[in-house]
């Protein structure tokens, strides 16, 4: 069964849906699908929280010209995590850090794989 994803603010579309540029910007728009099915936020709750983080890189000098849309995307995403209590801003960064970790030794074009030691620095 799929679930209708209702207008958002600023989402790229094309006649076949969201369109994406990196696979980790398919990952982040799931993310946030199955944390909706799942209760976590609402759509108005989405919508606010992207349109804020969108405001907010736009008055910092973003340039909007959509190259950044899931970056806010993400920021979105992860806020609302983190005030809905699911994690904390601190065990985002954590995981931040060593995804980083694991991205930086993984040969181009190869999976990046998360490894125990990669959260432990």
């Amino acid at each position: 069964m799929s679930t209708f994803v209702p207008p958002l603010p600023g989402l790229p579309l094309s006649a076949d849906g969201p369109v994406f540029r990196e696979p980790w910007e398919a990952h982040a728009f799931a993310m946030a699908l199955a944390l909706h099915e799942r209760g976590l936020f609402t759509w108005t709750e989405w919508a606010t929280a992207l349109a804020a983080e969108i405001s907010s890189a736009q008055r910092a000098g973003d340039a909007d010209r959509g190259d950044t849309y899931y970056h806010h995307w993400l920021a979105a995403l992860e806020r609302l995590v983190a005030a809905k209590g699911a994690s904390t801003p601190r065990e985002l960064e954590r995981y931040r850090r060593a995804w980083d970790r694991a991205a930086a030794r993984a040969p181009h074009g190869q999976p990046i794989t998360l490894a125990p030691h990669d959260l432990e620095a």
